[in-house]
């Protein structure tokens, strides 16, 4: 039957592909028949009295909606095919603790994937409106198969916390392992030159060096610390159990069994999933002999309205939600990179607008394209100038990331916020020797003593070196000068503690380059504030996507993916080596797409991670 279903799918996938082709039918065409098949009939979500929303925590949880390009690729691919905002999750959340016939939540970590690549902020965030929820005295259940940091980070906010019989705990600490290409550049025959301003900016480390310098091993350490002290810190509080305790498992036991788990009082149950379900069925007073309890997953749940309980707003006035997610790149850039231009237009769109009073910057973006960044950064100061712009920061919001929320009336980030990495780097490649190799060789003729400057045909020679330092310092120079101009802070503390040093946002607090610790939605919240709206407000989300788009796209990728996870064509969990390899890869790809003109950026080590 499976092989039935893939067959099938594949032989209906190529005949429409196969149509479009021969007949010459647009992409807009295909897509609108298909969403006339899915809008045929009626998806409308049904919630029943005494029910559990089940949170998946395998979903991918980003700051900014799909563009349609995605949302069509996913669907097409199977890749990440259960994906929602942060936002929306929250607001969903927040329903349903107002929401009567809601009585509960169900976290369900019971794939390996749970949470594996959201963020320590963004969890932390969720964890908060959990714990809102639970005050309310609605349940909250997890279950787990394997419990990490990460998972339990989120799930230890629960009433009840269930362990399977053969499942396992994780607590060892947080890591942070980066990639060193220096030998094999030198191997291959590639030179790298680089350029750089603040004595702590290891973006260039990972292609001239085989291990962190005492710099950015010291700045990682630190930064690794105040998120552990903050895992430790949250999870206690939750759990009963000091924070000493909990180093002490890290230090001592790294892995324990479902039982050490329970006697040390990190869980709750050792139980299978079948009976959870009979716990939950009991929660919802569902049929005893039901196949399961009486439920409603989140995805469909965030389409049930909200109005009746005060949760969705009508107004004319409108706070505006810029997602800056991603490499911040020149020109237009593609989905998931903030295009300077792009951005650009947005906030000019946005300054034009009289029925938008107020704009919530969101960033999580590792910086990048330092031209780009100051395009942006351009465009923010001039919005700020016609009404309040508030910045919240998610996972990382550094280097570039830092360099567009400089100008802002106030900047919300979460603890274990990764931001600051104020400097400038530069990189310079060249092929000489890999050329001369293999039989390749360049003469050169010229009409001025640098006209050749740009080549890669050979290595920068000194007086070219300083040529570009000299910009790299002009750049840096320009950035110290927004930090300083933007916070209002004196130019010596500001060159103290750029250096191109990362800072978690507890720290970036103390030294008055984060004004609140707070999320997303309590930078709303400031915004609403700020432009004395009081309740009379509704968000608006940039880059924006169609209506039509959404209401496609939005029900098309759930049928979609439907299929391919019965047909068994949607992505598996790759192996930790090939995680590694995917790793590489997209350093390399990080390389190719980057375009500053003038080859100067400011962003965070290419492949920086917490583990």
């Amino acid at each position: 039957m499976r092989n039935f279903f893939k067959q099938t799918f594949a032989s209906l996938l190529g005949t429409v592909l196969g149509l479009m082709i021969f007949f010459g039918i647009s992409t807009t065409g295909i897509l609108l028949l298909l969403f006339a098949v899915t809008s045929s009939r009626d998806t409308t979500p049904q919630v029943q009295d005494k029910s559990v929303v089940v949170f998946d925590l395998s979903m991918n949880i980003t700051d900014r909606p799909p563009s349609s390009g995605e949302l069509l690729q996913t669907a097409l691919s199977g890749a990440e095919s259960q994906r929602m905002t942060l936002r929306s999750v929250l607001d969903t959340v927040e329903k349903a603790r107002l929401d009567p016939r809601i009585v509960g939540i169900y976290l369900d970590a019971s794939r390996t994937t749970s949470v594996g690549s959201t963020g320590f902020a963004s969890l932390m965030e969720i964890r908060q409106a959990l714990e809102k929820f639970r005050e309310s005295g609605k349940k909250v259940v997890a279950y787990g198969v394997g419990l990490n940091e990460r998972q339990y980070y989120l799930t230890s906010v629960a009433d009840t916390v269930v362990l399977n019989p053969v499942g396992l705990m994780q607590v060892k600490g947080l890591s942070s392992q980066p990639l060193f290409l220096a030998e094999a550049f030198d191997k291959f025959g590639i030179g790298v030159q680089t350029v750089r301003a603040g004595k702590f900016k290891g973006g260039v480390e990972p292609f001239i060096l085989k291990e962190m310098s005492s710099e950015n091993r010291q700045q990682i350490q630190q930064l690794l610390e105040d998120v552990w002290g903050n895992w430790r810190t949250t999870v206690s509080s939750s759990r009963k159990i000091t924070p000493e305790q909990l180093q002490a498992i890290a230090d001592n036991q790294v892995i324990l069994s479902p039982d050490e788990a329970k006697t040390r009082g990190l869980i709750d149950q050792v139980a299978y999933q079948d009976e959870v379900v009979t716990e939950l069925k009991e929660l919802t007073e569902s049929n005893p002999t039901a196949r399961t309890f009486q439920q409603i997953n989140l995805r469909n749940y965030a389409q049930v309205s909200g109005r009746t309980l005060g949760v969705e707003r009508n107004s004319p006035n409108k706070i505006a939600v810029v997602y800056a997610e991603g490499e911040i790149v020149d020109g237009r850039g593609e989905d998931g990179q903030i295009g300077g231009d792009r951005f650009a237009r947005v906030f000019n769109q946005i300054r034009q607008d009289d029925n938008i009073k107020a704009v919530v910057l969101r960033i999580n973006s590792p910086g990048g394209s330092a031209t780009a960044s100051e395009v942006i950064h351009r465009e923010v100061k001039l919005t700020r100038e016609l009404k309040p712009v508030v910045v919240s920061m998610g996972n990382v919001a550094a280097s570039g990331g830092y360099w567009i929320a400089s100008d802002s009336n106030r900047i919300f980030a979460e603890s274990t916020t990764v931001t600051g990495s104020i400097g400038v780097f530069g990189i310079l490649f060249n092929g000489q020797q890999l050329a001369n190799d293999n039989g390749i060789t360049w003469d050169t003729v010229k009409t001025a003593r640098y006209a050749d400057t740009e080549t890669v045909a050979r290595p920068k020679t000194p007086p070219e070196l300083e040529i570009y330092q000299r910009s790299v310092n002009r750049i840096y120079d320009t950035f110290l000068d927004r930090v300083v101009q933007g916070r209002k802070l004196p130019a010596p503390k500001v060159a103290d503690i750029a250096q191109g040093r990362v800072w978690s946002g507890m720290a970036a607090k103390e030294i008055g380059l984060v004004d609140e610790i707070g999320g997303l939605q309590a930078a709303i919240a400031y915004a609403a504030q700020a432009a004395e709206l009081e309740n009379d407000w509704q968000l608006q989300e940039y880059p924006r996507v169609s209506t039509l788009e959404e209401r496609f796209f939005g029900r098309a990728v759930q049928e979609i993916s439907t299929i391919l996870q019965i047909s068994g064509l949607a992505a598996q969990p790759s192996h930790p080596l090939m995680a590694e390899l995917e790793k590489l890869q997209q350093q390399m790809m990080i390389i190719q797409k980057m375009n500053d003109p003038h080859g100067i950026y400011t962003r965070l080590p290419f492949n920086f991670r917490l583990d």
